[in-house]
């Protein structure tokens, strides 16, 4: 039988706040799902609605405090690939450390999608990558040589823009971006007004007696990406706008330490430019990527899938293992990206998937040597 992971969160504190600037969400009972938090009842499509003053209906500050999570039993080498396969309808893939690392496909990767296609499972790629749009990730796939529909894609970029829809954010106000061309591209897309981006990478600001920065007062969300581009410019503009402008919403598409841009090393992730905006504003984000519930949710209801046909597969304990844990969906964890195995069965790692392997087309040897 396959085995299952229970997540709890030994304590969430919440405290109000007569400041505008404060996060604004509706929460039930008190805490919002999108914040990664798994057995409340919620409803995200009408989490948070906007009236003509850009308030939202209901306002809170909440924050997560000590969130932990406890293992029901330590993972398990994944042994038998086609009672995994067969237990589940749909396959939802990270893309960094599990299809490719940097520009580089993985070994094996085509072959095993090829296979469960083959048995009728539907498959979605999933990143918190939002310099690409869900097209722009088309291009790439198949640049390597990967036969992916826009369908089957799911970026952070996205989640970003689909969220606001969510939410009937206003068409009269604007986006501040902080990331690169997939954030625009997905705005775009959505029908929503945006400023800043890649061209506010080559901006300064001249310090002088009694300068003040101007902003944009009809911003009434910015969302930070991960951003090559990024600069005080940036930092102290987004900051006006989070903290200046009534109602402002501050959103992440993910908090990643680091990331692959290329196969050699680890970088700097979007974590480090959405920690400058939390330190400049003291405000904590909307997160909508991974391990946020949110693109699990969209999923699921935009398929019609039951969470618990679902088996998502990454590299990541604290994104992609804890995102399919928070949705409720088995997990498995593959050792070609960031986890090693000796960092999964540390005494200090609290997050266990239910199984484990070295690499996505281990579903091919596996399956092979199954009996």
């Amino acid at each position: 039988m396959l085995s299952r992971t229970v997540v709890s969160v030994s304590a969430v504190s919440s405290s109000s706040s007569t400041s505008p600037s404060r996060i604004l969400c509706k929460v039930n009972p008190t805490i919002p799902k999108f914040l990664g938090l798994k057995g409340l009842s919620h409803n995200f499509t009408n989490c948070t609605t906007w009236n003509k003053n850009l308030n939202l209906s209901r306002k809170c500050n909440t924050r997560m405090e000590n969130f932990t999570t406890r293992a029901s039993a330590a993972a398990q080498p994944l042994k038998n690939a086609d009672e995994l396969i067969d237990s589940v309808e749909t396959f939802i893939f990270d893309c960094d450390g599990v299809i490719w690392k940097g520009d580089k496909l993985i070994d094996g990767v085509p072959q095993t999608l090829d296979m469960l296609r083959s048995r009728g499972k539907r498959l979605v790629l999933v990143t918190n990558n939002s310099t690409k749009s869900r097209k722009q990730y088309g291009k790439k796939f198949e640049t390597l040589g990967l036969d992916v529909s826009e369908e089957e894609i799911f970026a952070s970029s996205f989640a970003a823009a689909a969220y606001l829809k969510s939410i009937d954010f206003p068409k009269d106000k604007k986006v501040y971006v902080v990331g690169e061309d997939g954030i625009l591209k997905e705005l775009e897309l959505a029908g929503f007004q945006y400023l800043g981006g890649p061209e506010d990478g080559g901006k300064k600001i001249e310090l002088k007696p009694g300068f003040l920065m101007e902003h944009d007062k009809d911003v009434g969300a910015v969302v930070v990406g991960f951003d090559r581009y990024f600069n005080y410019y940036k930092v102290q503009y987004g900051t006006l706008c989070i903290r200046e402008n009534p109602g402002c919403l501050f959103i992440a598409t993910n908090r990643d330490a680091v990331t692959h841009l290329t196969d050699a090393q680890e970088w700097a992730g979007g974590g480090s430019m959405v920690g400058a905006f939390i330190g400049s504003t003291q405000r904590e984000p909307l997160v909508v990527g991974k391990p946020s519930t949110f693109m699990m949710d969209y999923l699921a209801n935009k398929f019609g899938i039951l969470k618990s046909q679902i088996c998502m597969v990454g590299d990541r304990l604290d994104t992609d293992i804890l995102f399919g844990q928070n949705g409720g969906c088995k997990t498995l964890l593959v050792l070609s990206g960031v986890t090693s195995l000796s960092m999964l069965q540390s005494p200090g790692n609290s997050i266990q998937p239910d199984f484990y392997t070295n690499k996505i087309s281990d579903f091919l040897s596996l399956k092979a040597a199954a009996v």
